[in-house]
């Protein structure tokens, strides 16, 4: 230990002992006696003489005003902001477990936890430090054989353990598993720690004269090693177990040992003469040296008949690597991290030549944890290679809580606005107020990681259309933008069926229909439901009349005391019916054109034989003449258009109607007119109504033109479509 780390961790010490040597954490645990173990841990993963001071002034933080700013004076920026996130984090992670019930971790605050690690951890140290300080408090909880909180064990158990896994901490992965199962499943765990103490002597002395015996063999070949007994850990004797339906006595790898050589070929050498030696279970070997794992771990694995004197032909696992892909599966990127000497490639492939390159290194690892246990992946099944790396996954989130303590993840520029529909689109649309940290601010505050938000709402109400400005700053989140402009499209439609709504109402009032029930209105004209009808006829796409047909039989259609009128006459050139419709196979026959759809030529046009008003002249689609047809349909007759229509000397004109809807304002109308001016149609009416709205005023318009040829409206319809604020422009 170098004289500046040395004093950089003792002046840390010192400034923290001041502060909590009389605090004791929820473990019972003094801050200081947990301080001085977790820097103990740390050392062993990175000897950082930042790393081991920040362990110290890690709960000093509670008892500074500005700890940002002291911390930064006396020991600098790194140290500051290290232990500054680490302890905010800490805190976000305390106040989510307490919020659960019954002690059990929810699936939903898991989740939360492991993204705010990986948000957290484009710090590494920050992720070190974490793992060191859950690692020292559930040894202190065995040390002195008391219970943790199982929520607390079982997020060890889910989120860290796998976390050391991904970064290739072998010995802090491990330990944690075997002590949170500990906690979780005190009798399996005692169970299977009897099973392995009932056998110890007799497997110490005979894996110990193995152990001798293989190393001298190595010797003998001249390969440099050291062999070691492997110690086994429970939890995952279990977990072979209980994947592979095993009983113990199955369990290969209850004895093992381990061989560290100095080089790849060695550990290929050394593989050869232990599989000359024993009998190896073929199944049981892999190589994880021609295929690392995909934390970068690297080794030969291999299971064998013990048949050494004495053996009794039971199976022993052998694990052969060398000396740097041991470091590397005891501290994984920890190890990385650390190294100076690696060269260009670094170690598995990995450069680590500078800050920069160990940095991608540990993103790298932690993005596959991420992407392992977001897709329930393991270890084994999951592969670096091929994988774009993609670092904005871990910066552009953020962990704010409610003040019952839930994790909300939000985009990075979230505000109390988008923290709100977050939690509930009726809260969001009713939110007026928020406070953060108990302080009243702004809508459109950027939140940081870490803050409480608390909403303040109103009984009812809808969002504002400020929100949806970018410039003003009140959103960040799609989500919620969409869900405000969702909004503001429902009041409109709201508006459209109550105005439906109002005109079936007055009709049935006029026809003396007032019980009928609108449900089986609305399905007897063809509607899925009532709001269906009332938003139809809100847009005028469904004609009142069609309605009051619907309440009067064929017969009562027209008066009674009207007859029908057959007119022969000599056969003119043209016909003298100014509607310019012949009735097929009739010389003559008074006709009218209907005033429901107002046909005009080249429409397909249908004919009615009314009382006493000739034959009434319906486009074929008219909705009216589909209803009247459908009851008395020995009454329909074929029509064409005349010969009329084409005569240059005789070209009649017809009023057709187009309905126009558009967001109201000055000159609208005139704007419109002029189209119709330009196109030298004549416009002989005009009806208009304006109904305001949240989203401000829509203008209904409804132009009846004359037109020869309905084929002219089409380019002026398309021309109204482009003026400013027009929405729709059909023909009625």
């Amino acid at each position: 230990m170098t004289t500046e780390l040395a004093n950089l961790t003792s002046r840390a010490r010192d400034f923290a002992a001041v502060l909590i040597s009389d605090v004791r954490l929820s473990s019972s645990e003094t801050a200081l006696d947990h301080a001085a173990a977790v820097a103990a841990i740390a050392s062993q993963l990175d000897n950082s003489d930042e790393l081991q001071a920040a362990c110290y002034l890690l709960y000093a933080v509670d008892h500074l005003n500005k700890p940002l700013e002291v911390l930064t004076k006396n020991f600098g920026e790194s140290v500051a902001r290290l232990t500054v996130e680490t302890r905010q984090l800490i805190e976000l992670q305390d106040r989510s477990r307490n919020t659960t019930d019954d002690g059990i971790l929810a699936k939903s605050q898991t989740e939360n936890i492991r993204k705010m690690l990986l948000a957290f951890g484009r710090d590494l140290r920050v992720v070190l430090l974490r793992l060191a300080s859950r690692l020292q408090t559930l040894r202190f909880y065995a040390a002195t054989k008391t219970t943790p909180p199982l929520d607390l064990a079982r997020e060890t158990l889910d989120v860290f353990a796998p976390l050391a896994n991904r970064l290739g901490i072998g010995q802090i992965k491990w330990e944690l598993e075997d002590l949170s199962f500990r906690f979780l499943e005190p009798q399996t765990y005692k169970q299977i720690a009897s099973l392995l103490e009932e056998k110890r002597s007799d497997r110490i002395t005979k894996t110990e004269a193995l152990r001798v015996q293989l190393a001298a063999d190595l010797q003998a070949q001249k390969i440099k090693c050291m062999v070691d007994a492997r110690p086994k850990h429970i939890y995952s004797i279990v977990k072979k177990m209980r994947g592979k339906d095993l009983p113990f006595e199955r369990v290969f790898d209850v004895r093992a040992m381990r061989v560290l050589v100095d080089s790849v070929n060695d550990c290929y050498a050394a593989l050869a003469l232990i599989h000359t030696r024993f009998t190896p279970i073929t199944e049981e070997y892999d190589d994880y040296i021609a295929k690392p794992k995909s934390n970068g771990y690297q080794s030969l694995h291999t299971v064998v008949r013990d048949d050494f004197a004495g053996g009794a032909n039971r199976p022993i696992e052998i694990q052969i690597r060398t000396h740097r892909m041991h470091e590397h599966a005891e501290q994984g990127v920890a190890a990385h991290w650390a190294y100076k000497e690696a060269g260009a490639k670094g170690y598995s492939g990995v450069q680590a030549g500078g800050d920069y390159d160990r940095k991608i290194a540990m993103l790298r690892a932690l993005l596959d944890w991420e992407r392992e246990v977001s897709s329930g992946h393991t270890e084994e099944s999951a592969r670096d290679g091929g994988v774009k790396l993609d670092t904005s996954l871990l910066q552009d989130r953020i962990y704010v809580l409610t003040p019952e303590a839930a994790i909300i993840d939000l985009p990075q520029g979230a505000t109390p606005v988008d923290f709100a529909y977050q939690l509930h689109s009726n809260i969001g649309h009713r939110c007026r107020g928020a406070t953060v940290d108990g302080v009243l601010v702004p809508l459109n505050t950027k939140l940081q990681s870490g803050q409480t938000v608390a909403i303040t709402t109103i009984k009812e109400g809808g969002p504002s259309r400020d929100w949806l400005n970018p410039e003003l700053g009140f959103m960040a989140s799609a989500r919620g933008r969409a869900k405000v402009r969702a909004w503001f499209n429902a009041q409109v439609l709201d508006e459209t069926i109550a105005r439906g709504r109002e005109a079936v109402e007055k009709l049935l009032q006029r026809e003396g229909k007032t019980a009928t029930k609108l449900e089986d209105l609305a399905d007897a004209l063809g509607f899925k439901s009532a709001d269906d009808l009332f938003e139809s006829v809100g847009k005028d796409e469904f004609s009142l009349k069609t309605i009051e047909t619907h309440f009067k039989p064929a017969t009562d259609l027209l008066p009674p005391d009207e007859f029908l009128i057959y007119k022969k006459s000599k056969a003119k050139k043209h016909s003298n019916d100014k509607s310019g419709v012949l009735v097929v196979g009739v010389d003559s026959l008074m006709t009218q054109l209907a005033k429901c759809c107002k046909p005009a030529p080249p429409d397909t046009i249908g004919g009615f034989v009314t009382r006493g008003k000739g034959v009434s002249i319906h486009r074929a689609d008219c909705s009216n003449f589909v209803q009247i047809a459908a009851r008395s349909s020995d009454r329909v007759i074929d029509v064409s258009w005349g010969n009329a229509i084409t005569d240059k000397a005789f070209k009649p004109v017809y009023p057709v109607d187009v309905s126009v809807q558009a967001a109201d304002r000055n000159g609208l109308l005139r704007d419109i007119s002029e189209v119709f001016s330009a196109a030298k149609i004549n416009v002989v009416g005009v009806q208009t109504q304006s109904v305001k709205g949240a989203s401000g005023s829509t203008a209904w318009m409804t132009f009846t033109a004359e037109v020869s040829d309905t084929s002219k409206l089409s380019p002026v319809m398309a021309t109204i479509r482009k003026v400013a604020g027009v929405r729709v422009c059909t023909r009625r």
